[in-house]
């Protein structure tokens, strides 16, 4: 039989849906509403009363961080002197450490010898204070008498009545008024310096207690590719300010140390209290054993000639020994800072912050002059 003619089946296509009319896609397509208002306007993005607007907020914001500062600046000084210390107390809480000592062993010890300063301090200091204000007060009434046989004073009142409207300003009360008010004014004075004291004890203590946590945290918040070279820079950076915080009250104590030896073989009354002063003193840069100095060489001046000046030679001779040999030796492995740099940075420090700036500048420019010769320097280098 001959075969059937063998067809190809082509793929059907379906041939294109005829496309209705225009008229009827416009009745079928479901109408929007019609805006009761009138067609929306262009976006308010590129608007000038907005951009002055979000402007006005940012520096609204900026004004009221500002003022946040400015308000917060004693507790800012509070927290910055903190941690200053804590990290000034740690290599002796870490020397204590590599004795097999707990870390809180370590703390109370050091902490306690901080403390058991600040006694000693107010011990010294409160009862020759005391002792003259009251010595004053006794000897107020022997002053007035030796003014009102004064034959000046006598001429004097009687020429301008000065005695009589004295005596009117006393029994109308402003007196009165003026001294509750002194007192009142130094109670919130000595008020405020306590708690103060008090509160930076309690924040070095903090401080000193999680300084190994909070090194920990911070160095967290650096990428991992270079927190490596970041915590050794950092663990450089805070054993630099470690070492020049206990540094500077070594220095302070050898100071205060001497001074007492000498004022007790020379006669010079509230020998201690004074030695006290020149170890507080001694803590600010560049000024502050010159302030001690002249503090003392005062008082030992109202006691009698001779302690005065022989007090103003031996500062004199002991500053130069502490510039020359003493400060040199403790400070050589502490901070890494050019004599200019160090008088540049105590001055811009000084200015900014008075006496907490001065000492907070040495450090922080050693950790400045650090960065720039490990990071600064090589980068250029390599460029």
């Amino acid at each position: 039989m001959p075969e059937a003619p063998q067809t190809t089946d082509a793929p059907a296509t379906s041939a294109p849906a005829p496309r209705p009319p225009s008229n009827v896609l416009a009745a079928e397509a479901p109408r929007e509403p019609a805006a009761p208002y009138g067609r929306p306007g262009k976006p308010l993005a590129k608007n000038p009363f907005l951009l002055g607007l979000t402007a006005g907020m940012g520096l609204l914001t900026s004004l009221a961080l500002a003022l946040a500062l400015v308000t917060s600046y004693s507790v800012i000084v509070l927290v910055v002197v903190a941690m200053f210390l804590a990290l000034g107390l740690n290599p002796a809480v870490e020397s204590l450490q590599r004795r097999r000592l707990a870390r809180r062993g370590a703390i109370s010890i050091v902490f306690g010898g901080v403390i058991l300063f600040f006694v000693l301090f107010g011990l010294a200091i409160v009862p020759p204070v005391t002792q003259e204000a009251a010595s004053f007060v006794g000897a107020v009434p022997g002053y007035i008498q030796e003014l009102l046989a004064n034959p000046t004073l006598k001429e004097l009142d009687s020429d301008y009545q000065i005695l009589t409207k004295l005596g009117d300003y006393i029994t109308s009360g402003g007196l009165a008024q003026t001294v509750a008010g002194g007192l009142v004014g130094a109670g919130a004075v000595v008020f405020n310096a306590f708690f103060s004291g008090v509160t930076l004890l309690v924040l070095t203590l903090y401080f000193l207690g999680s300084l190994p946590s909070i090194k920990d945290y911070l160095f967290k918040l650096v990428p991992n590719s270079r927190r490596e070279r970041t915590r050794a820079l950092g663990d450089e950076i805070i054993s630099g300010i470690g070492g020049y915080v206990a540094g500077n009250l070594l220095i302070s104590v050898i100071a205060g140390i001497v001074t007492w030896v000498v004022l007790g073989v020379l006669g010079v009354e509230y020998a201690l209290a004074l030695a006290l002063v020149v170890a507080v003193t001694d803590l600010i840069p560049l000024v502050g054993a010159t302030i001690g100095a002249v503090l003392v060489s005062g008082v030992a001046l109202l006691q009698s000639g001779t302690l005065g000046i022989a007090c103003a030679i031996f500062f004199l001779v002991y500053q130069q020994v502490e510039n020359y040999l003493i400060y040199p030796r403790v400070m050589k492995r502490s901070v890494d800072v050019a004599p200019a740099v160090t008088v540049i940075a105590a001055l811009f420090g000084g200015a900014l912050l008075g006496i907490v700036g001065a000492l907070l500048a040495i450090p922080v420019a050693a950790a400045i002059a650090l960065i720039i010769r490990e990071v600064v320097i090589p980068r250029q280098a390599r460029l």
